[in-house]
Formats: C-alpha cells, structure tokens, sequence
C-alpha cells in the first residue's frame, strides 16, 4: 500500500464525499477514485459503499481506517522528528567585514570553504565601519569581524592577521607622482579622498594630521575603498591607503603610491568577537581560514580545512 493512496483514503473516510476529499489532499475526483479504487483491488474488497450520495465504510474499511491512522500518524511523528533534527543541527554565522577589499577577497573564499566544511550552516554577512562592527558584537548582532585594530573593548578578543603600511596614493600625471615620498603639508594641501570615519585607518590618519598640527582638506568620505580608489584615478584628488590594497593598481599603472614621511603607524586587519562566548565549531574553522588567508603579512593562499 502507498502512504499516497492511505493518505487519499483518509480523507474519503473523514469527508464522506470524494469531491470534497480531493480538495483536501490537492487531487481532483477522478484522481481520488484511482487511489480508492487501487486500495480495494489491492485488498480484494470495497472500502465505500454508497448511502445517499454519501461515501460510506464499509467494514473493511472501518478497518482499514484504523491501521491507516496509526501508519500515517507514525509517519507525520517521523518527519517531524527528523525536520526537527535537521534544524537543530543549523547553526548562522554572522560575519562582519570593515573592508571591501577583503568582501572582494578572500572573504568569499573563507565562506566557501566554510559551507563545504559545514553544508547547513547559514551564512549573514555585514558591511560596514569597525567601529559598527563593533557594536554590533557586542549586541550579539554579529559573531564575528574582520576589522582595523587595535580595538578598545575589553569583552572582545581580537586577533592580529597581518598588518600594512599606509601610502599616499596619487594618478600617475599627478605632480606629486614622481617624488621619492611625500610630507604631511604636501597632502594637507591636496583634496584628499578617505574613508568613513569609524575605522581604525581613519582615525591613524586623522592622529597624523593632528600631531603635525595642520588642517586636511578632506574632499570626499567613503565607504568603499573601490570607489576612493577610482576617484583618484580620475584626478579628483589623492588618498592614503594600504600599500596591498592598491598594489595591482600601482603594478597596472593605474595609481602611483609614495611612501608618507613621518607616518610610523601601520594599519592592521584583524579577527574580533566576544570572549564571554565559546566559539562554536563553524566560528573556529573560520578563524582557522582567515588565519591561512590573511595571516603571515597579508599572503594569501587557497587552502582546504581537513575533517578532523
């Protein structure tokens, strides 16, 4: 007997008519008779008899309906228990990133590399500022952030993976573009091009402006580094940035970048989340992949996380 055709069968029993028996089970008349009529040639008997208009059992059926409700009750018991199961075994990981760079890669490979370790794991990724990152954190918004360090929240640990020395980045027919290096008063004279406030990297720059005692002129914030960089490229003004994050540009001729005298501060990507939390499994392994993509001064490397 098909669950299929018992489920159809029900259904009869408990409306009495075939018509309002399929709208129940989604199946038009005539496919409610096939199933009835399949059961009853099965069983070598009639399960309705005909009384008014009114399908009725007959006393193999009321038999029948008794076994029936057991076996598909123990059947709904069953995938409910095993649904239940499989959403206990769901787990989301919520994954901050303050820099587009790293949304671009190797952020996508880290997460790609985490759903084949983990097939029902669910994935929320946010974009914005360290410091919104950081918030959130500690609201329990996220589980975890790629974000500038150092971070000034003693419930967070963190995590140094690799650290960048900021250059000042100019288009190649920029008269500064030929220079050896540039001074503090030669970018606060141009429009400068930065990021957001909120980050780690801002707020480096800002120091350096402020203990040389001079006033940038700040011509655009924004938050994406892929849109500061086009913005110099097209001559609308100068920015400072990571020397990895512009390389393939200044190696396409693209950009030109110039070491900035007297900037001794390194901007540095690092790992963040909450130290009152044991890490989960999936929240380890993506601690161990952005270890292998990001650690070791920026290298990044495709690698595969073993099955323990």
């Amino acid at each position: 007997m098909e669950l299929r055709h018992l489920r159809t069968f029900r259904a009869v029993a408990e409306t009495g008519s075939f018509t309002l028996a399929g709208r129940r089970v989604n199946l038009s008349q005539a496919a409610v008779s096939l199933h009835i009529k399949a059961l009853e040639e099965e069983l070598g008997t009639k399960l309705f008899a005909r009384v008014r208009k009114r399908a009725t059992l007959t006393s193999a059926g009321r038999a029948l309906l008794k076994h029936a409700q057991a076996i598909l009750s123990a059947c709904d018991l069953a995938r409910s228990e095993i649904a239940a199961l499989a959403e206990e075994q769901r787990i989301t990981l919520r994954v901050g990133t303050a820099s587009t760079m790293i949304a671009i890669h190797p952020l996508p490979e880290i997460l790609s590399e985490l759903k084949k370790r983990f097939p029902l794991l669910d994935l929320v990724v946010f974009a914005g500022t360290s410091e919104a990152i950081i918030r959130r954190l500690l609201e329990h918004r996220l589980d975890v952030g790629l974000i500038s360090l150092p971070v000034e929240a003693p419930l967070l640990q963190t995590e140094s993976l690799y650290g960048d020395r900021l250059v000042a980045v100019v288009p190649p027919g920029h008269p500064l573009a030929q220079a050896r290096e540039v001074t503090v008063m030669q970018l606060a004279a141009e429009p400068l091009i930065l990021g957001e406030r909120g980050g780690n990297r801002r707020r480096i720059i800002d120091l350096f402006f402020e203990h040389a005692g001079v006033r940038p002129h700040v011509a655009m914030e924004l938050n994406r580094d892929e849109a500061i960089k086009k913005m110099v490229e097209v001559g609308l003004g100068v920015s400072i940035l990571p020397w990895l994050m512009v390389q393939r540009e200044v190696h396409a001729g693209l950009l030109r970048a110039l070491p900035i005298r007297g900037l001794k501060s390194r901007w540095e990507l690092g790992v963040a989340y909450r130290k009152e939390d044991t890490p989960s499994e999936p929240l380890r392994t993506f601690l161990e992949l952005s270890r292998a993509y990001l650690g070791k001064g920026g290298e990044r490397r495709r690698v595969v996380v073993r099955r323990s």
